[in-house]
């Protein structure tokens, strides 16, 4: 007979030491635990993501999102999840603060996805955005960009500098490896951004 939910919660409580390791514990961390599996780490995983949502919208103070590890950080538990690809923008104040919640500008299929400049903007106009940050995922786990996703990029920075909204970054969210520690790209840090 396996263990119920409460001894589960001990064990959890008891290796993670605290609630807040336990939060950043990934879901396949999660999931080799006794009792847990794939899809309990899941829940939890996204049950903690809510709650820090929670807490941010209580304590009414937007994150500041001046990082590309900052936007991965907010966006990741979301990009995770997905089974095919999402574009999203962030819409940010004057200070970089974040401006209610990320906009899905368009859903893809596994490896494609289709996005115009009057998707992502017609949001930042909306909410008065002095800049957006562009975030999409790559379900495959590979976060290299595409020549599609440079070509994207580089026409919404020009559109964005026709509507004098700055487009910071374009953060691909994918999965960590051993080769590759980080499991994002920013287009930014890359050299996308100076044509």
């Amino acid at each position: 007979k396996g263990a119920n939910v409460v001894e589960i919660g001990k064990q959890l409580v008891n290796r993670y030491r605290t609630l807040d390791a336990l939060a950043r514990a990934s879901w396949q961390d999660l999931a080799k635990e006794p009792g847990i599996g794939p899809d309990k780490a899941v829940t939890l995983v996204a049950a903690f993501s809510l709650a820090r949502r929670l807490v941010a919208e209580m304590c009414g103070d937007s994150p500041v999102l001046d990082t590309p590890e900052a936007v991965a950080n907010l966006m990741r538990e979301e990009a995770r999840l997905r089974h095919g690809e999402m574009f999203q923008v962030l819409r940010l104040n004057t200070r970089r603060r974040l401006i209610g919640t990320a906009v899905k500008v368009a859903d893809g299929t596994l490896d494609t996805i289709l996005v115009h400049p009057r998707e992502v903007f017609r949001p930042a106009i909306e909410a008065n955005a002095a800049a957006v940050v562009l975030v999409h995922n790559h379900p495959s786990g590979d976060p290299t960009p595409s020549e599609a996703d440079i070509k994207v990029t580089r026409d919404l920075i020009r559109a964005g500098q026709l509507l004098k909204i700055e487009v910071l970054d374009h953060v691909i969210i994918g999965r960590a490896t051993q080769e590759r520690p980080k499991d994002y790209v920013s287009l930014r840090e890359l050299g996308y951004f100076y044509t």
